[in-house]
Parts: structure tokens; C-alpha cells; sequence
């Protein structure tokens, strides 16, 4: 069998097409569980039983549960639930948020305690509200310790994006799919989402450990 590359290049402008998308659906998704995470990420670390409890039972429950059944849930209970029915892009993305936000959870969480607790007395001694050493002492420090985390978070949602297919989502693998199904070239066509895949990562990896050398503390 030979490698047909006018199977890859017929179908290119499709893949692309399919790769906004799936660039599109994992940025909202980062974007809005970044938020979600780092609310949740305060909340474990500073707020009482009240807040605590319901922070703890919802990073438990997302991190314990696989993300095709999170999608699932979103997708196809939701609606029956609450009566309201949304697109699959939608339950995409929020499917993102919630479960990303979970994950950014623990790394912020993470990040915030390993943060000496001498530089928020002394913040606090200075005069400064809580909000205020967080947001200009705490939040520089934990930052720059979350990075490494926070990009393998990130670079794990484009590819989460992926298990979207399952609900008719038309997101890169989505489209090789249905590509493949109409010309047959299983090959050709997976070997190009494969390479467009990695050629992302690996683009986002380089950036991501430019901006780690730059922010890094001595």
C-alpha cells in the first residue's frame, strides 16, 4: 500500500477547519476553568468549613469521574434535568471548564501553600488587607510555581478536546473521522491528525518553557 498525500492534501483545509474548533472549544475551556480553579484553589486554601466542603466534594467528584462521562452527563442529562437542551459545542465547553477547573484547583492550591506563610504575616503587618497580600505578595510567588503544572494542564485540554467526537462534536478528530469515512484513506488521514496534534504540542510546549526560563524565581 502506498501513501496517498493527495488524500492529505484534499482533506487539509477540513483538518484546519476541525483545528480552530478544537483551539477555539480548549482556550473558552482553560479561560473559564482557570476562573473556576482558582476561586476553588482560594476557597480550599483560605475560607472555612462552609466553603471548604463544597470546594472539596467538587474536585473530588470531577477528578474521580472520566471526562467522556462528564460530557455525557452535560450533554444528554442536563438537558432532562433542567429542561433546557444545549448545542454540543456548548456542553464541550462547559464540560472543559468544570473539569479543568478541578484539576487548576490543585495546582493553584498546591502553588498557594508552598508560599512561606512569613511573607502574608509580614504583608499583613504592614498594613494590608488579606486581599491585598494575596493579590500583590502570595499571588506573584504562586504563579510562577504553578506554571510548569498549568502548562501541562493546558497542553492535556487541546487533547482532551479529542473525546468530543463522542457527541458529534466537528473538532479536529471529529473531522478526520468523518473525512476518513468518505474516502477510506484511514492511513493518510490519521497519520495528518496525528502530525497536526503534534505539531501543536510541541508548539505550545516550546512557548510555554520560554515563558517558564523568563518568569522563573532565581
Amino acid at each position: 500500500m502506498t501513501f496517498d498525500f493527495s488524500a492529505v492534501v484534499s482533506a487539509f483545509p477540513d483538518l484546519m477547519q476541525g483545528l480552530q474548533l478544537t483551539l477555539i472549544i480548549a482556550l473558552v475551556g482553560l479561560i473559564g476553568g482557570t476562573i473556576v480553579g482558582v476561586l476553588t484553589a482560594v476557597a480550599l486554601t483560605y475560607g472555612g468549613l462552609a466553603v471548604v466542603t463544597p470546594a472539596q466534594l467538587y474536585v473530588a467528584l470531577i477528578r474521580g469521574t472520566p471526562i467522556v462521562v462528564q460530557v455525557m452527563f452535560i450533554y444528554f442529562a442536563m438537558p432532562i434535568l433542567a429542561g433546557v437542551r444545549i448545542s454540543a459545542t456548548s456542553a464541550a465547553i462547559i464540560t472543559l471548564i468544570v473539569n479543568s477547573g478541578a484539576y487548576i484547583a490543585e495546582i493553584v492550591r498546591g502553588a498557594l501553600e508552598s508560599v512561606p506563610k512569613g511573607l502574608q504575616e509580614v504583608g499583613l503587618s504592614m498594613g494590608l488587607s488579606l486581599p491585598a497580600v494575596l493579590a500583590y505578595v502570595v499571588a506573584p510567588i504562586a504563579f510562577r510555581r504553578a506554571l510548569p503544572a498549568m502548562g501541562n494542564q493546558l497542553v492535556n485540554v487541546v487533547k482532551e478536546t479529542s473525546i468530543f467526537l463522542v457527541i458529534g462534536v466537528g473538532e479536529l478528530t471529529r473531522r478526520g473521522q468523518e473525512i476518513m469515512a468518505e474516502n477510506f484513506r484511514a492511513v493518510e488521514i490519521w497519520t495528518a491528525v496525528g502530525a497536526i496534534y503534534l505539531v501543536v504540542i510541541l508548539a505550545l510546549t516550546v512557548s510555554l518553557r520560554l515563558l517558564e526560563r523568563r518568569v522563573r524565581i532565581p
